[in-house]
């Protein structure tokens, strides 16, 4: 399984951006859902790396949050509330996420698990994804947030519901290396599954 333990920047600054930031994962299919489980921190458990993945870019998309990927088993049988879990998964989150916040990462992703140079490997290419990610203006995510991966022929329906040109919008999934971004998802939810995988 994957835990994601996902701290706060700046709860001070910021206030509290937990409630938004449940919103914003409440469609990835998680094993044990999102939730707050102290103060300025969300945790959740997942099965597929692809929701890793998925989850870790959310959070890091507002550049408002510390996200710390956990490799590893959770106690069955799960609890209700992500609160009362325990397991090996939760400790390397734990970890993940203490060794951020006691460093100066411009992309604040870390991941943990029991082989230590695929977790290394795998927290690489979600740092590289999350500097895409985090790069993007608003003007591009008005254009993304209304695209689906993989499905040709939506960048006219896309300008016609913001009002701009087919032109605009391409460019707008250009330079935010949208395509780019969707292709390499595959090789960061493959290196997590490795580290379950290879013993």
């Amino acid at each position: 399984m994957f835990t994601l333990t996902i701290n706060q920047t700046d709860s001070r600054r910021d206030g509290d951006r937990v409630p938004q930031l449940l919103k914003d994962l409440r469609h990835i299919p998680a094993r044990l859902d999102f939730d707050r489980s102290v103060e300025d921190e969300v945790q959740g458990i997942v099965d597929s790396p692809h929701q890793a993945v998925d989850a870790a870019l959310v959070a890091l998309r507002s550049g408002s949050w510390f996200v710390g990927i956990g490799v590893g088993p959770i106690n069955e049988p799960l609890p209700n509330q992500i609160k009362d879990a325990t397991g090996h998964g939760l400790i390397y989150a734990r970890r993940a996420v203490d060794r951020l916040r006691n460093g100066k990462e411009r992309i604040p992703v870390a991941v943990d698990g029991p082989i230590a140079d695929l977790a290394a490997e795998s927290e690489s290419v979600l740092k590289l994804l999350g500097h895409i990610v985090h790069g993007r203006s608003a003007a591009e995510w008005r254009v993304l947030d209304l695209l689906t991966p993989g499905v040709r022929g939506q960048q006219k329906a896309v300008a016609q519901e913001l009002g701009i040109t087919t032109q605009a919008v391409s460019k707008a999934v250009a330079r935010a290396q949208w395509n780019e971004e969707h292709a390499a998802r595959p090789a960061a939810a493959r290196l997590l599954r490795l580290i379950l995988e290879v013993r």
